[in-house]
Formats: structure tokens, C-alpha cells, sequence
């Protein structure tokens, strides 16, 4: 079996999104030219790597997987100062998977697909142009002020609240790995 690497990590990322979005998923796999026991198989090796306890930790886990980072960024989030870590992820080449951490090497603070620096954001004026895989948790709550971040439904999932103006009414999109999925009425 070949070596875990970002191949098969994109995989692991369109695992969870296949549970809201089969269609796209599959899609993706044609892309790809990947099976969906290959993708099956890609999340058991990872999930494996996540709870091995010989598996390195922290980012060593992804430098591992995803080679060197194409970025780290010093980052402020209020007082404290984190590291983020930047992967292009070819499936997606407008958005990079990135990695929060304590600096040194430290903890994982978070883990998602944001827009790649200098890509062009989508225009997000009204709920319509929320298509699905199109736009993050960031660029909708940057659209959409003031917008409530909500518990997701597992670690990789976020949700957040906002107001609709144009229909008087409270939207909730939904995240998997930091990219949207769907938008609901709340």
C-alpha cells in the first residue's frame, strides 16, 4: 500500500463532506480518479494516524502527511499569538488547508480550508450566492454581519447564525473542514 500523503488526505476531507454532499463528493472522486473504497480506506488510515499512539502529534501530523507547509504565518487572535500553517490542496487550488497552532510546534487549534492568499473571494451579497463548496467560514461571516458562530455537529463541522434582511428571516450555513455545505432557514 503506498505511503499516507496529500493525496489521500484530500480524500479524508471529502469523507465528511460526503455526508452532505454525496453529489459533489462523487464528482470530486471522478476528479480525482479515486474509488469509494479508496476514500473509505483513505479516513480508516487516518483515523488510525489520529489515535495511533506512535503517530506524531500536533502539526508534526500533517507536515508528515502533507509535506512542508507552503506557508506559516504568525497570527493574532485577540492576545494570543498563533502559527498558521498553509497546504495547497489541489482539489481545491483557490483555498489552502490550514493548521492553527500554539507557536514552537505546539497544540492544534484548528484545522480548515480557507481562501488562498491572493485568490479572489466570491461575491456574496444576498443568501443566493451561498453555493455549496463555493465560499468559508470566514468569507460568509465577513458577507453576512453580524453573523453567530453555532456548535457543529462533530470537530471538522461549524454553523453559522446570520440575518437574511431581504426575507426578514435568520439563516444557519453549514461547514465541513471550514467549507460550506448547505444554508437552512433557521
Amino acid at each position: 500500500m503506498e505511503e499516507f500523503g496529500a493525496g489521500q488526505f484530500q480524500l479524508v476531507l471529502l469523507r465528511r463532506m460526503a455526508d452532505h454532499r454525496p453529489e459533489l463528493v462523487e464528482e470530486a472522486l471522478r476528479t480525482l480518479g479515486a474509488s469509494r473504497a479508496e476514500l473509505r480506506e483513505a479516513n480508516r488510515r487516518w483515523q488510525a494516524r489520529l489515535h495511533g499512539r506512535h503517530s506524531p502529534g500536533g502539526e508534526r501530523r500533517y507536515r508528515a502527511v502533507l509535506g512542508p507547509p507552503e506557508s506559516t504565518i504568525v497570527r493574532r487572535i485577540g492576545d494570543l499569538s498563533c502559527e498558521a500553517l498553509l497546504w495547497p490542496v489541489p482539489l481545491w487550488p483557490d483555498l489552502r488547508f490550514e493548521v492553527l497552532c500554539a507557536p514552537g510546534g505546539g497544540a492544534v487549534w484548528n484545522e480548515w480550508l480557507i481562501r488562498a492568499p491572493g485568490a479572489p473571494s466570491p461575491v456574496l451579497e444576498s443568501p443566493d450566492d451561498l453555493v455549496p463548496w463555493s465560499c468559508t467560514v470566514d468569507e460568509v461571516a465577513r458577507a453576512f454581519r453580524p453573523a453567530t458562530p453555532l456548535e457543529g455537529s462533530a470537530p471538522t463541522r461549524w454553523r453559522l447564525a446570520f440575518g437574511d434582511p431581504a426575507a426578514g428571516t435568520r439563516r444557519i450555513a453549514h461547514f465541513t473542514w471550514g467549507l460550506l455545505q448547505y444554508v437552512e432557514e433557521a
